[in-house]
This record gives C-alpha cells, structure tokens and sequence, in this order.
C-alpha cells in the first residue's frame, strides 16, 4: 500500500513539474490577475461616463426588489434592500459583468490574432527560404547544404 502511495506520489511529481502544466499555472494566475483589472476597467472608467451619458444612472445599483408577502417595498441600495432581508435581482451588476466578459473576450480574440499573424509570419519565412538547389551540371535537385551532387559528384 505504501509502495503503491509513493509511486502515485512521484508520477504526480513528474506531471506536477512538466512544462505545460507549470505554464497553465501561470496562465491562470495572469488571468485572475488580468480579470481584476478588466473588472477595475468596466467599474471604474467604463461604466460612469455610461451611466453620465444615460442620465446619471449608476448601473451598480440598478437593482428589483422581489415582493416579501405580496408587498412592494423600496430601498435606495442593494445593501439596504439586502440588509432588510429583501430578495434583489441585480441586474445592474449583471451588465457590468457581461461588458467584463465582452472585454476580455475581445482582448483574448485580439491577443490570439495577434500570435496567429506571428505565426503566419514566421511559416511563410519559412516558406521563402529556399531548401534546395540545382546541380549546375546534371540539374538535379539537391540540398542546399551539399557540397557535392549525389547524382554526378560534381562539386557545388
């Protein structure tokens, strides 16, 4: 049994320390890291001039009150409907998280074009550069390396 728990211990070591599971990890915390601060972006910087421009409306606080025992009841805030035991539908911060959403989609969209280009790039570098030749003497296709031809061993 403890024989079997290390030898569970070591493969789980040996696919701990792999390169791309070392690489997932920091990409989940870049991404953590990169989804405060589009969440900082929409809150912060979005979201007011939007709300100035619909008639200062602050879309954090757009809020419904469900009905507690058939009765209506207003409150100013979320925090203040929550705080007096209201059921709320924020759809206020709904919105703001669909923009988060649409916003990091975008820039993951723009960041894959972006390495999608680089690669065509570097394919079709790859493409120009010629990796044969021609014997000048019996004109057979050769490697561009070769001093020599294959077919007549005429030197290149």
């Amino acid at each position: 049994m403890l024989a079997r728990i290390k030898r569970y211990g070591d493969e789980f070591k040996t696919f701990a320390m792999r390169g791309n599971v070392i690489d997932m990890a920091v990409g989940i915390i870049i991404g953590a890291a990169f989804g405060k601060i589009v969440d900082s972006f929409v809150k912060d910087i979005i979201m007011p001039p939007l709300g100035w421009l619909m008639g200062r409306v602050d879309f954090s606080q757009l809020f419904w009150v469900l009905p507690l025992n058939g009765k209506f009841e207003h409150f100013d805030t979320i925090e203040a409907a929550q705080e007096a035991g209201a059921v709320t539908i924020n759809y206020g911060l709904f919105i703001n998280t669909i923009i988060s959403f649409l916003l990091v989609a975008l820039a993951v969209f723009l960041l894959i074009k972006g390495v999608n280009k680089l690669q065509a790039d570097k394919k079709k570098e790859e493409e120009a550069t010629p990796t044969t030749k021609e014997c000048p003497h019996c004109f057979s296709t050769i490697d561009i390396r070769a001093t020599k031809c294959p077919n007549c061993t005429s030197e290149v």
